[in-house]
């Protein structure tokens, strides 16, 4: 009795065998041309390339700008219920009603506008990404192009997907797509 499984009467591969097939086909091309693998990390490329230094530096100068209206807007509703608290005892139940539903408003105002930065601020760090990653996919295929890559993979990080899990520095490109980024990007 066969011991190979079959599938509508045609036999399957083993995954040994196709591997070895793989591996053949693989050593085949690496035999007519060096196959270079090259790792990158992209959030490096951003972080440590000025032009994305400067569009970080951006991104944080808005933060910061609308961190400081939201802080002020919430000192504001601070002051509020501090004076609605002195002041309860002054006056009458209809006028602490109307007080505290004004106060009730402001809170839900605060907090809308604290959605909408936090949603606004999400838009413009996934535009600012989704920038950046086309401009360091461009310079990384021109390294790539030039140092006779077959492939370049993402290293991934620690904030994100680590897909590279070893590594030797000889075939990191970080730095050398770090350079090309910023040649091309010089702004």
């Amino acid at each position: 009795m066969s011991t190979v499984k079959t599938y509508w009467g045609q036999p399957l591969l083993s995954s040994f065998a196709l591997g070895v097939l793989l591996l053949g086909l693989v050593s085949t091309a690496t035999a007519a041309e060096a196959f270079k693998i090259g790792v990158i990390d992209p959030q490096a490329v951003l972080e440590k390339s000025k032009a994305g230094r400067k569009a970080l530096d951006g991104l944080k100068e808005y933060v910061s700008t609308r961190q400081k209206l939201l802080a002020r807007d919430e000192e504001e509703l601070r002051n509020t219920e501090k004076t609605l608290k002195e002041s309860a005892s002054k006056l009458s139940e209809t006028e602490k009603k109307d007080k505290e539903s004004q106060f009730r408003a402001k809170i839900q105002e605060y907090q809308k506008r604290a959605q909408e930065f936090n949603q606004e601020l999400q838009g413009k760090q996934k535009e600012l990404v989704d920038e950046y990653m086309k401009k360091i996919a461009t310079a990384t295929e021109n390294v790539a192009e030039k140092g006779g890559y077959s492939i370049v993979l993402d290293k991934g990080s620690e904030q994100t997907v680590k897909i590279v899990i070893y590594n030797k520095d000889a075939i990191d490109l970080t730095d050398q797509v770090i350079k090309e980024f910023d040649r091309a990007n010089n702004k």
